[in-house]
C-alpha cells in the first residue's frame, strides 16, 4: 500500500471525491473503498493521456500462462506492475481480455480483517496494482479469467472475503497446498451441471484437479456464483458471473496442464480467447458506427453536485463511463414532473425547463476538450472524429410547453430535438399510460395542435409514457416519423409502458423507431432479477415484429434505468457483445445503435 499512500500524500484527490461521491456499496472494506476512490478520482476524460509501452517480464508461472494463451490462439501481453490508474487505464484500452494469475496472499484488510499469524507472504504493491487493474477492467467489461490468487482477488474486488489459511480455519483431509508445481491431480471437485465451468470440463460432474493454494473463498462476493467446489470440504474451486458479466475464475491451475498439451484444461483459455475476440469485434464495430442512447435523466443531478466529468458509482452517465462503454452520443432529458394545469403552474414549468436546459449547456461547457452539444447527426460525427462525446437535448413531458405553442419553436431554437408528450400523469396535451383517467383517451384539442406544430418546426414527437389512445391519435395526425425514446415490448413483458405488436407494426409503418429501454420494471416481472439478457430479448422481439430499421436503444439511466449486467453507460458495449452472440451483423448494429434514430431525426428536419 506504499504507492497508494504516496498518491494520497501527493494531494491527487483534488476533486474532493469523498465530499461529492455517493457512498460506496457496503460490500467493500474501508481500505478497498479508499483504493477505489483514488482510482475513480484519477479517471481521465481523454483516452490519449500517456503513451503505452509494453514491458516483458517472465517467471515460471507467467510462462505457463502465456504459453496457454498462445496455444488457444491469443497474443499474451505482460501488463507492467504499477499503481498509477492512468497507466492502467491506457494499458487496458489496448487489451481485449484479462487473465489474473496466481501468486502470494492478498492483504486481509481489503476484506476487513486483521492479519492472522497463519497468513502467508503479502505483496502490498501487487495488491494495489491488481485491485485497480481489476476494477478498471470490470468497468470496461473486459472478459476476465482468474487462476488461484486470481480467483481470490476477483472475489475480494467484488466484495467477498477469504479464509486466510484453510488448514487452520477449515481443516479437512483435502490437501490444497501441494507446492510442487506439478500438473497432476491433488483432489476431486464437484461441478454444477450446466454451468460454464462444467461445459469447459467436458460436462463433467466431478473432476480431478491440481492444487497449489492455502487460502480460499469464505464469503462469496455479490454477482458471483460458485460452480465447482472441492470434495469433501466444499471449498469453492470455480466461480463465474456468466451470462451477466464475462468473469470466470478457478482455484486450480489449468495453465500448468494446458501448457503441456492437456486439451480439456486448454478449454479455459480457448473460451477466454473466444470472448476476447468477440469483445474486440464489438470495439471495432463501435469505432466505425455512431452510437446514441436516446434517453437519460442525468441533468436532474447537476444541481446537486452531479457532473459529466467525474466517475461515480451512483451516476450512471458520464464522460468516463461513456468512453468505457464505447458510447458516442447521449440525449440528456430536461425532465419535469407533472403538476397542476393552472396558468401559474405551467409558467413555472416553462421556466424550470429553460433552467434545466441552461444547466445542460453550462455542464457540457465545463469539458470542451471532452464533449460538446450536438444538434444534428453531422455534429455527432464531427465530435466523434475529435475524440469527444456528443450530448443532445430532449424534453421529457410536454407539460414544459405550457399552453403556448410558440414554446415549441423556442425550445427547438435552443437545441432541443424531441419532446416526450407526457410523463406518468395526464397533462394538457394528452393522456398517459399510467395514472391516467382513461387509457383509451388520447390527444386533447390542444394536443392535436402540438403535434402539428412539432411537425412544422421539425421537433421529433416522443410517445414513451403515452396512453394507447394518445399513440393511435398521433399515428393519425403526425405527418412525420416518431419515436418512443425509452420503451419496451408487451410481447416480452406486459406492462403499460410497453408497446404491443400492433403498435410496433404501426410505428414501423410510420417510419418511426422504438428505443428499447434498460429499466428493470419494464423488462420482466421480477425487477431484482432483470438482466441484460431481458433487455436483449426486448430488442430481439422488436426487431422481429417492427423490423431491423425501427429499433434502437434508450436507457433511462439516472431516471430508474439499470439492470444486472448493464448498470451504466460503461456497460453499453455488453449489449453489442450480446447481439453479436445472437448473430446480429455490423449493419444491424449500426442501425440499432443510431442510424435508425438519426433517420427519424433527419426526416423531421426536412
Amino acid at each position: 500500500m506504499k504507492k497508494l499512500f504516496a498518491l494520497l500524500a501527493a494531494g491527487l484527490l483534488t476533486c474532493s471525491v469523498s465530499a461529492q461521491r455517493p457512498k460506496a456499496p457496503e460490500i467493500y472494506s474501508p481500505k478497498l473503498k479508499q483504493l477505489y476512490a483514488v482510482s475513480d478520482s484519477l479517471s481521465s476524460l481523454t483516452s490519449d493521456s500517456k503513451p503505452v509501452i509494453g514491458v516483458s517480464v517472465s517467471n515460471s508461472m507467467k510462462r505457463t500462462c502465456t504459453r496457454s494463451i498462445e496455444l488457444a490462439g491469443g497474443i499474451p501481453f505482460i501488463i507492467p506492475a504499477t499503481a498509477d490508474p492512468l497507466v492502467i487505464e491506457q494499458t487496458l484500452s489496448h487489451l481485449d481480455a484479462l487473465m489474473m494469475s496466481g501468486g502470494v496472499d492478498v492483504h486481509p484488510s481489503y476484506y476487513g480483517e486483521e492479519v492472522l499469524p497463519e497468513c502467508g507472504e503479502i505483496d502490498d504493491d501487487r495488491d494495489t496494482y491488481e485491485l485497480i487493474l481489476l476494477k478498471k477492467a470490470m468497468d470496461r467489461n473486459l472478459p476476465i479469467l482468474g487462476v488461484c490468487r486470481g480467483l481470490q482477488i476477483i472475489n475480494i474486488a467484488m466484495g467477498g472475503s477469504l479464509y486466510q489459511d484453510i488448514p487452520s480455519q477449515r481443516p479437512s483431509e483435502v490437501t490444497h497446498s501441494r507446492y510442487d508445481l506439478k500438473p497432476g491431480p491433488a483432489h476431486q471437485i464437484s461441478v454444477t451441471p450446466g454451468s460454464l465451468t462444467s461445459q469447459l470440463l467436458d460436462n463433467a460432474m466431478t473432476y480431478e484437479v491440481n492444487s497449489l493454494h492455502h487460502q480460499g473463498i469464505k464469503k462469496l462476493a455479490p454477482g458471483l456464483k460458485i460452480t465447482a467446489w472441492s470434495t469433501p470440504d466444499s471449498i469453492p474451486e470455480a466461480i463465474e458471473a456468466y451470462p451477466i458479466r464475462p468473469i470466470l475464475a478457478v482455484q486450480f491451475h489449468p495453465e500448468l496442464n494446458a501448457s503441456i498439451g492437456d486439451t480439456t484444461h486448454l478449454h479455459f483459455f480457448q473460451h477466454l480467447v473466444a470472448q476476447a475476440s468477440l469483445f474486440k469485434r464489438a470495439k471495432d464495430i463501435h469505432s466505425r458506427i455512431l452510437s446514441v442512447d436516446t434517453h437519460c435523466d442525468t441533468p436532474m443531478g447537476f444541481s446537486r453536485g452531479g457532473s459529466l466529468g467525474k466517475r461515480t458509482e451512483r451516476q450512471q452517465v458520464s464522460i468516463p463511463k461513456m468512453r468505457e462503454g464505447f458510447l458516442d452520443a447521449q440525449f440528456l432529458a430536461a425532465f419535469l414532473g407533472q403538476r397542476e394545469l393552472d396558468q401559474e403552474s405551467m409558467d413555472k414549468a416553462v421556466a424550470n425547463c429553460n433552467r434545466i436546459i441552461d444547466n445542460i449547456y453550462t455542464e457540457t461547457a465545463r469539458f470542451p476538450e471532452s464533449c460538446g452539444i450536438a444538434l444534428t447527426e453531422a455534429d455527432a460525427w464531427q465530435l466523434k472524429a475529435e475524440g469527444k462525446r456528443a450530448y443532445f437535448i430532449g424534453i421529457e413531458n410536454g407539460y414544459a410547453i405550457g399552453n403556448d405553442l410558440s414554446n415549441i419553436k423556442r425550445y427547438y431554437d435552443r437545441g432541443v430535438n424531441y419532446i416526450t408528450l407526457c410523463h406518468s400523469y395526464d397533462n394538457q396535451i394528452c393522456n398517459s399510460s399510467t395514472h391516467t383517467a382513461d387509457e383509451n383517451k388520447g390527444l386533447t384539442e390542444f394536443g392535436i395542435k402540438v403535434v402539428k406544430e412539432m411537425n412544422r418546426v421539425g421537433m421529433v414527437i416522443d410517445l414513451s409514457h403515452a396512453s394507447m389512445g394518445t399513440f393511435w391519435d398521433v399515428m393519425k395526425y403526425s405527418k412525420k416519423p416518431v419515436i418512443c425514446s425509452h420503451s419496451g415490448a408487451k410481447g416480452v413483458y406486459f406492462h403499460n409502458r410497453n408497446l404491443n405488436d400492433d403498435q410496433l407494426r404501426a410505428l414501423a409503418k410510420n417510419g418511426g423507431v422504438i428505443q428499447v429501454c434498460i429499466f428493470a420494471g419494464y423488462m420482466s416481472p421480477d425487477s431484482k432479477k432483470t438482466s441484460i439478457d431481458d433487455v436483449v430479448a426486448h430488442i430481439d422481439h422488436c426487431v422481429r415484429i417492427a423490423g431491423i430499421d425501427h429499433v434502437g436503444i434508450g436507457s433511462d439511466f439516472d431516471g430508474g434505468g439499470g439492470v444486472l449486467g448493464c448498470k451504466g453507460s460503461n456497460d453499453m458495449i455488453r449489449i453489442t457483445v450480446k447481439l453479436l452472440e445472437k448473430g446480429y451483423s455490423e449493419d444491424d448494429l449500426r442501425k440499432i445503435w443510431g442510424a435508425n434514430f438519426f433517420r427519424v431525426l433527419n426526416a423531421n428536419r426536412k
